[in-house]
């Protein structure tokens, strides 16, 4: 490493395998939660996202207990959970979000029963931590190709489906006007998020996935107010979140006291948040300045105005 970024990026963080394999599975997963969570903001359905990140606990702690890789708990529980809530639930947001409820507390009740199964009944250690909080620096090689594949999966979809998407979820009544499946899409825009939310608690842990698929997407949009360049933008920012997230959790093995290194999950939600304040704070100013201009421009406009310039001639 050149000695300019010697003082930021500590000896080994490039060379590391650990380090490559981290970044290159959270940058591709951090970019596929950002382009999903783009459409779950505008559609109003964070709580829905959260939920899916917080049954995915379930699924994780389920297959930690019959030796499976946590990737498929995950996935599995999510994707039955977004079935279940386009089940019995209804585009209508207060029905949905009591639909999502339901599974939530359910979904929660079973991951507290694994869990306890994983402590008391098995031999793995650190079950638990890893299901809720995950760690980038502990995903094999193995699991690369799977995550890979499932992120271009998403992608594609959200590709294919990006039209349908846009119009269903800023004009609901217009697309069903033009025959769009409005419910169809809506279904499998949740069955994305489901995988999303799936490969962010694989990196973040199931209790912090939400921040990837909410957190980036949500500080685009104050920044960014065309969908598409949005899109692009909340992909980009997660993987910046995520990748300055990975170097502090490096470099913090050698911050006092040493040898104990800060969670790299913890580090990538606190960069995601202060990313969003930043951008919350543009935004304010960027809004005073309008609203400043609006003012002059009243104001130039004003009889008294009009009458201290005819007065000046």
């Amino acid at each position: 490493m050149s000695a300019e970024f010697s003082w930021l990026i500590e000896p080994g963080f490039v060379s590391n395998s650990t380090v490559r394999t981290a970044a290159l599975v959270g940058g591709v997963v951090a970019f596929t939660a950002g382009v999903v969570g783009t459409f779950t903001v505008l559609r109003r359905q964070a709580f829905v996202g959260e939920a899916l990140g917080d049954v995915g606990a379930t699924g994780g702690s389920g297959a930690y207990l019959v030796g499976v890789n946590p990737l498929w708990g995950f996935i599995g529980a999510a994707l039955t959970a977004a079935g279940i809530i386009q089940g019995i639930g209804s585009e209508r947001e207060h029905r949905r979000d009591l639909a999502t409820g339901i599974v939530l507390g359910a979904s929660l009740g079973l991951a507290a029963l694994f869990l306890y199964f994983d402590t008391t009944h098995t031999s793995t250690t650190g079950a638990s931590i890893t299901v809720l909080f995950g760690s980038l620096f502990v995903i094999g090689g193995a699991t690369v190709p799977a995550v890979l594949v499932l992120s271009a999966v998403v992608l594609g979809t959200v590709i294919v489906l990006y039209r349908l998407l846009l119009l269903t979820t800023l004009s609901p009544d217009l697309a069903a006007a033009r025959g769009v499946p409005v419910r169809r899409v809506g279904v499998v825009h949740v069955l994305a998020m489901a995988l999303a939310v799936s490969l962010a608690a694989l990196t973040i842990g199931a209790v912090l996935s939400t921040a990837l698929l909410i957190g980036p997407p949500a500080t685009a949009l104050r920044l960014v107010k065309r969908p598409g360049l949005a899109t692009i933008a909340a992909g980009v920012i997660g993987v910046v979140a995520t990748w300055l997230g990975i170097l502090l959790a490096y470099d913090s093995y050698y911050w006092p006291p040493k040898t104990h290194g800060w969670p790299v999950s913890f580090l990538i939600v606190a960069v995601v948040f202060v990313l969003y304040l930043a951008a919350t704070g543009v935004t304010a100013r960027r809004q005073r300045r309008q609203d400043a201009r609006r003012t002059e421009m009243t104001n130039d406009r004003s009889p008294v105005a009009a009458a201290a310039r005819l007065a000046g001639r």
